[in-house]
C-alpha cells in the first residue's frame, strides 16, 4: 500500500512539504541516557494515530484540518491501557482508519506492552498511555508550549520511566 502523507493539501502546497528533509529542530541527533534498567522500568506509549476514548474524549479536528491543511489538532488524549477495538475511536486523515478501528494494536501496542511486563522485560506499563494526531504543523509551536509539557507532566506524576513512540 502506498501512503500518500500529502492527500489533503492543495496541490500548490506540496513542494512547500515534500523533500523539504528534517525539521530544523532535528538536525542534531536527541539523545538522553536511560538511567533505570529497563526490567525495573514503567514505560508508557504515545501514539500519534489520532486515537481517542470513542464515548469519553471529542474526536481530533479533522475538519479544521481540512479547511486548513497546514495545521494538525495539537491536543493529546489520555488512553487507559485496557481500552479495547470497542471503546475506542481514530479521526486522523493521513492514515487508514479503519486498520486502526480492526486492530489498535497496530498503532498502540498496549498488550504487547503488558506482555513484555508480564515476562519482566520491563518493571510494568503505565496504566496510561497517550494519543496525539500526527502530521502538525512544522513549527510545533502548540506542541512545544502546550502538549509535550501537558504530556510530559502527566508522565511524571504517574512515576513514568520511558515513553515508547508508536508513529502511525
Amino acid at each position: 500500500m502506498i501512503v500518500d502523507s500529502y492527500r489533503f493539501l492543495p496541490r500548490s502546497f506540496r513542494p512547500l512539504y515534500e523533500g523539504r528533509g528534517p525539521f530544523r529542530s532535528e538536525e542534531e541527533p536527541v539523545w538522553t541516557p536511560f538511567a533505570k534498567r529497563l526490567s525495573e522500568a514503567k514505560i508508557a506509549l504515545l501514539t500519534s494515530a489520532g486515537v481517542y476514548m470513542r464515548d469519553e474524549q471529542q474526536p481530533f479536528d479533522v475538519e479544521a484540518e481540512r479547511a486548513r491543511p497546514e495545521w494538525g489538532d495539537p491536543s493529546w488524549r489520555a488512553i487507559p491501557a485496557g481500552a479495547g477495538s470497542h471503546d475506542l475511536g481514530v479521526s486522523h486523515l493521513h492514515i487508514n482508519t479503519a486498520d486502526v478501528q480492526a486492530d489498535p494494536e497496530i498503532a498502540l501496542p498496549s498488550r504487547l506492552l503488558a506482555q513484555l511486563a508480564d515476562e519482566k522485560v520491563i518493571g510494568a506499563a503505565a496504566q496510561t498511555h497517550f494519543a496525539v494526531m500526527g502530521y502538525q504543523d512544522r513549527h510545533l509551536h502548540d506542541w512545544r508550549d502546550k502538549t509535550a509539557p501537558e504530556i510530559a507532566a502527566s508522565l511524571h506524576a504517574d512515576r513514568v520511566d520511558g515513553l515508547i513512540l508508536a508513529p502511525a
